[in-house]
């Protein structure tokens, strides 16, 4: 029970909210859908640490869900399914998703779900429904560098869900600077099946797609930041 993660946080603590909280998500919001995976396969070889995926965004919470169980399920040997549920009994710790900090200090539901691995950052542009100018907080990139050095992160480039939004620039800095495995990943169907913060539901039945790509090749000391974006939105399926 005494063993922390590099932010201090109990991984105990951290278990249990993958296996109880991972157990009623499964029921309440996979279960009834249809989870519909390709790529999977690609998870297992993926090192410990180091690993960036980047995804497009359709819900606040269940996305990120989503893609958890896919990687618990897949690192004990179901590749692309989620069907047997007996991958919560060892998941994977060292998992982290970047998260608007805002979002994360709404509610009580919020600050659980934070203690499944959310890195929370101030948004640079938008406050609440106000669209601001910010500098970027030097400390929430170092958190997000010392969550890629210690495991894998899930990140959304867009920072919204508001459809149609462009790859923003930060996550390409924070490419260029840390240096990690990146691999894409895009969603669909979450907003048929979901509201916006993906805890309620609109629709059973519903096809879930969650497809991951291959690594990208970057070149993490020459190649433009402007590029970077352009292939990180043609990976994920959006607007650069």
């Amino acid at each position: 029970m005494g063993k922390k993660n590099v932010f201090g946080q109990s991984l105990w603590l951290k278990k249990k909210v993958f296996q109880n909280v991972g157990s009623l998500a499964r029921w309440r919001f996979l279960t009834p859908n249809n989870v519909i995976i390709q790529g999977s396969e690609i998870i297992p070889k993926l090192p410990e640490q180091g690993v960036l995926f980047i995804s497009n965004h359709q819900t606040i919470f269940t996305d990120v869900i989503t893609m958890y169980h896919i990687f618990f399920a897949s690192l004990t040997g179901q590749i692309n399914s989620i069907k047997k549920k007996d991958y919560l009994k060892d998941p994977k710790l060292n998992l982290y998703y970047v998260a608007a900090r805002e979002t994360m200090e709404k509610g009580f539901l919020p600050k659980v779900l934070a203690l499944a691995g959310a890195v929370s950052i101030d948004r640079t542009w938008r406050q609440g429904e106000d669209m601001i100018q910010r500098e970027v907080n030097p400390d929430d990139t170092k958190s997000i560098g010392m969550a890629i050095k210690d495991g894998w992160v899930v990140t959304f480039p867009q920072g919204t869900t508001r459809e149609g939004a462009p790859v923003r620039k930060g996550t390409a800095h924070i490419i260029k600077q840390y240096q990690p495995v990146v691999v894409p990943v895009r969603v669909d169907g979450f907003r048929e099946a979901f509201d916006k913060t993906g805890l309620k539901r609109k629709k059973k039945g519903v096809d879930l797609h969650v497809t991951f790509g291959e690594p990208l090749e970057v070149d993490f000391e020459n190649e433009p930041i402007e590029s970077l974006v352009k292939r990180m939105s043609e990976a994920i399926g959006v607007d650069s």
